[in-house]
């Protein structure tokens, strides 16, 4: 920045000398300070200095170019290096937020907001050019205030006053269309989010027209405010360059009226206009960059909440071995609600779990199963009571060395649209996959036979969310993808509700099937699903309604819960 400024105030101060010498050689000549160094140029006559005072002039102007070209790549690769470090940082960030704040939280708007944090590569480079443009600006009002000061306040403190009564009447305005900006990119994602997640219902219902109506009124205000803040932005220069060749012309006309008459200014003349013309661009680059960081106001603010998100503790520390688990699982008091203003969905709950054993869990939708087993899979904390592993408790901090042991098999297992092989090792790179451990995982979960008879085998793409694979063929995936993990507890959260009977069973089958050292979790809303469980766990009111073995829960009496 300082080096390109330099090279503006040469390019500046070559332009008087140059015009001189182009409208009065002799003056030059003989202005007696110069003279030594004329003698050593060998130059004896004024005509003799047009050449080099043109190639100094020429030199100090491609020199000012080229050091504002080489400002700009510079500032262009910082500012979006920077960026990339920080979307991946709020990528991070968000990744390391607790399973409660997921939950809480719409995709869409998640999607939208870490794309927000891109556009602070924009915002950086502004912040870069209205800086720099200050500071050139600065540079050259002082070398043109050197030249002549007063004709060089005349000129550009009206310029300067222009622009400050623009930024005044303009700030609000450029506030509220950020915050449009900010609201209507995430409607846009949304309504695209919604009918194409949902593109079966919407074929089926025909309701095409209203996500086309619902995202061409989010998308037509988005770009309004989009074009009303680049207008704001752009517009001034226009009108500042009119006014600009006026005032100059009005400048010429007053000089020429002068007893020295207009030649005589000429070289001072050429000399402000030259930096008139390097001055303009850097206010109009001043004010465009104040105004589109304005613009950008409210998208910046959904980017710094991304970025303000706290990591988690055990970030910080490096990697832990697995807890050791070889006997039981321990839940004491436990007690849990998702904030202190909602209710309890679990209240003094007492349960054992011993390794290698297949336990079932039923009860009403909304009893809290599923919650129960984010709490033992550490997805949630405990508000209450406290979670052991063969007598160890489970904290923040020793919380991802408990992961270790768990995988989790879904009602709708998420398939990314890549290979069979890339989908069981969900997660590793794919020169890191370990393909004997992959054809393993497949065959304990029953579903190598079937892979091996395609064309592809384990590289058979499987489409988007696993669309070419039927029900059953994805929770088999599911599994092998949990055996591929190596996990010694396996978690079924209703993973067979929605198959049929004898897809379901094939399922059953393939977990039952598994090494007996696994611990197998299984939630079902089918009784019959769980008849090979070692104990069945009832939930509900709260709590724990009933424990018993398969036949104990099919003739025991079920308790009544209690009022809520």
């Amino acid at each position: 920045m300082i080096m390109t400024s330099l090279a503006e105030v040469f390019s500046i101060g070559a332009a008087m000398p140059f015009l001189g010498v182009l409208t009065a050689p002799e003056r030059i000549y003989e202005y007696a300070p110069l003279r030594p160094v004329f003698t050593i140029a060998g130059i004896t006559s004024p005509f003799q200095l047009l050449l080099p005072v043109t190639i100094i002039f020429v030199i100090a102007a491609l020199l000012a170019g080229a050091m504002r070209l080489l400002f700009l790549w510079v500032s262009i690769r910082f500012s979006f290096t920077m960026g990339a470090d920080l979307k991946v940082l709020a990528y991070k960030r968000m990744l390391y937020q607790p399973y409660a704040v997921h939950a809480s939280r719409n995709s869409s708007e998640i999607i939208t907001s870490v794309g927000k944090v891109g556009n602070i590569i924009y915002l950086f480079n502004n912040i870069l050019s209205a800086v720099s443009s200050g500071f050139f600006l600065l540079t050259i009002l002082s070398t043109l205030l050197f030249i002549n000061a007063k004709i060089t306040l005349a000129l550009f403190g009206g310029f300067g006053a222009i622009y400050a009564i623009i930024t005044f009447y303009t700030k609000e305005r450029l506030l509220q269309n950020s915050q449009r900006v900010a609201l209507e990119s995430s409607m846009v994602l949304k309504a695209m989010q919604e009918g194409l997640g949902g593109i079966r219902d919407v074929l089926i219902d025909g309701t095409q027209g209203v996500y086309s109506k619902i995202f061409r009124h989010a998308d037509i205000a988005l770009n309004r405010a989009q074009g009303n803040n680049l207008f704001i932005s752009s517009s001034p220069s226009l009108g500042v360059q009119s006014l600009g060749i006026a005032l100059i012309a009005l400048l010429s006309l007053t000089l020429a009226h002068n007893e020295k008459g207009l030649t005589a200014y000429l070289p001072l003349l050429g000399a402000l206009v030259y930096g008139a013309q390097r001055l303009l661009p850097s206010l109009q680059q001043l004010y465009s960059s104040w105004s589109t960081i304005q613009g950008m106001r409210g998208s910046l603010d959904d980017a710094l909440d991304l970025l303000d998100q706290p990591l988690p503790e055990y970030v910080e520390h490096p990697s832990q071995e697995p807890l050791p688990f070889n006997r039981t699982i321990e839940l004491n008091n436990i007690s849990f609600r998702y904030t202190p203003e909602a209710p309890w969905v679990l209240e003094n709950l007492d349960l054992s779990i011993e390794k290698g054993s297949r336990v079932g869990f039923i009860g009403k939708t909304g009893s809290g199963k599923s919650t129960l087993l984010d709490l033992i899979m550490g997805l949630l904390q405990p508000t209450k009571g406290s979670i052991a592993i063969d007598g160890k408790l489970i904290d923040v901090i020793n919380t991802r060395s408990w992961q270790s042991h768990i995988a989790h098999v879904p009602q709708a297992i998420y398939l990314s649209d890549s290979t069979i092989a890339e989908n069981i090792a969900f997660g590793i790179p794919v020169e890191e996959i370990d393909f004997k451990r992959v054809l393993l995982a497949a065959q304990n979960a029953q579903i190598a036979e079937l892979i091996e008879g395609w064309p592809k085998k384990y590289q058979t793409f499987v489409g988007e969310r696993g669309i070419r694979l039927s029900g059953g063929q994805r929770q088999r995936i599911g599994i092998a993808r949990a055996l591929y993990k190596k996990a010694d507890v396996i978690i079924f959260d209703e993973a067979t509700s929605a198959l049929d009977n004898n897809t379901e069973n094939a399922v059953m089958q393939a977990i039952e099937r598994l090494h007996p050292d696994i611990t197998i979790l299984i939630i079902a809303h089918r009784l019959t699903t769980l008849k090979n469980c070692d104990k069945i766990v009832e939930v509900g009111g709260r709590g724990i309604m009933r424990i018993g073995s398969y036949d104990d829960i099919m003739n025991l009496p079920q308790k009544k819960s209690p009022v809520l």
